[in-house]
């Protein structure tokens, strides 16, 4: 993507856990037929420093939760297959779209209500 545009895309793979560094995430790739892109890489939880550990924040679950909302699913391993919209240009997808519905997933929107204004 050049500029930023809506474009159809399917779900063809997700990923939900840790990443490399054990921070709670997810990554949803999209191929937009010939191309594709990842839509994801929020962080899921904080490091507590008195337990030493990390542990799950509301933001992740509210943006677990909207995402199988707006493209319908009850399950996150129902996402695969899934057609839907996306909303974006080449290095930033802003918001996710159910195919046929006027529904969207904007995480900054969520940050914006959840956590206070973040960039």
């Amino acid at each position: 993507m050049q500029d930023r545009e809506i474009k159809n895309a399917i779900i063809t793979s997700t990923k939900l856990g840790k990443e490399d560094h054990g921070i709670m995430s997810c990554m949803i790739m999209l191929d937009y037929g010939g191309s594709g892109q990842g839509f994801g890489g929020y962080i899921f939880d904080d490091y507590n420093e008195e337990t030493n550990s990390r542990h799950g924040t509301a933001f992740g679950m509210e943006f677990i939760m909207q995402i199988l909302k707006v493209l319908e699913k009850e399950n996150w391993e129902d996402l695969i297959g899934t057609h839907c919209r996306v909303d974006g240009e080449w290095g930033k997808i802003y918001r996710v779209g159910h195919f046929m519905k006027d529904q969207w997933f904007d995480p900054q929107e969520l940050a914006d209500k959840m956590c206070g204004a973040q960039e």
